[in-house]
């Protein structure tokens, strides 16, 4: 029988790394995402590459949207032994000027429909004794960036979640891990307010394969949570400590983060 790994936001950015490194594993492939085209393009690519691939074109950002893609893959007969949870959205913005669209989209899309997804494939995952389960979190979850805060505690909930869900079903034999990379070369950043070269050459920003691999490993080796690249990890045990005034005081007055921008993604 075929092997399905089921990978939300998988046309585009770490999403579509990570389906790439699944393919190569000899699993097959379901890409969801709301972008008809880039999931055409995907599915010829990855055909093209002797994979097997799938895809099915819905929002996520949707209340109802884990139920209606957890029932139309029963109708298609699949039963995804791995669960990427990646889809996303950046939201620039303070909270009082984000978009109602904006809002609702990411609130939905980084908290609802992953935890629903997991719930509702988890939950035969148990009765198979067997899964994966892979939560892309981020590094912002360790501290509240201004700017991105509707970003930065949807991720940490991800994180904390995972933990737990990963406790839950650890008798079961299903694994869960949690992904936090860091600064990534997707289209959630804009090269016009993102110097995406220089960021890459000092090494804080890594390619969406690098990401890929790193989680895939750290997925199949039943690592509970994998911070790819060694800065982000340093990053990661450093971002707590940075005093709260400081914070303040930088996006004050530094301009690192302009205000009142809206969603990209």
């Amino acid at each position: 029988m075929d092997k399905w790994a089921l990978i939300t936001g998988g046309s585009s950015g770490i999403g579509k790394a990570i389906a790439n490194e699944l393919g190569k594993r000899g699993w097959a492939l379901l890409l969801v995402s709301k972008d008809a085209d880039e999931l055409e393009v995907c599915r010829k690519q990855f055909l093209g590459m002797g994979f097997q691939c799938k895809t099915h074109c819905m929002d996520l950002a949707r209340t109802e949207a884990a139920h209606e893609l957890y029932h139309w893959c029963k109708g298609q007969k699949i039963s995804p032994d791995v669960l990427i949870n990646n889809a996303g959205i950046l939201v620039f913005g303070e909270v009082t000027e984000v978009s109602d669209n904006s809002f609702h989209s990411i609130s939905i899309l980084h908290q609802y429909t992953p935890v629903a997804l997991c719930r509702l494939f988890g939950r035969d995952m148990v009765s198979n004794k067997h899964g994966y389960i892979l939560n892309v979190s981020s590094i912002s979850a360790v501290m509240p960036y201004p700017g991105i805060s509707l970003y930065g505690p949807g991720k940490a909930f991800i994180r904390s979640f995972s933990r737990a869900l990963r406790h839950e079903m650890y008798a079961a034999g299903v694994k869960v891990c949690c992904v936090l990379p860091g600064a990534t070369e997707t289209s959630l950043y804009d090269p016009g307010r993102v110097n995406i070269k220089l960021a890459r050459r000092l090494g804080v920003m890594q390619s969406a394969d690098d990401v890929a691999l790193c989680s895939v490993n750290a997925l199949f080796r039943g690592s509970a949570e994998s911070v790819p690249g060694f800065i982000n990890l340093l990053m990661v045990k450093l971002l707590p400590g940075i005093p709260s005034g400081l914070i303040q005081w930088l996006y004050r007055h530094s301009g690192i983060i302009q205000r009142g921008k809206s969603a990209l993604g």
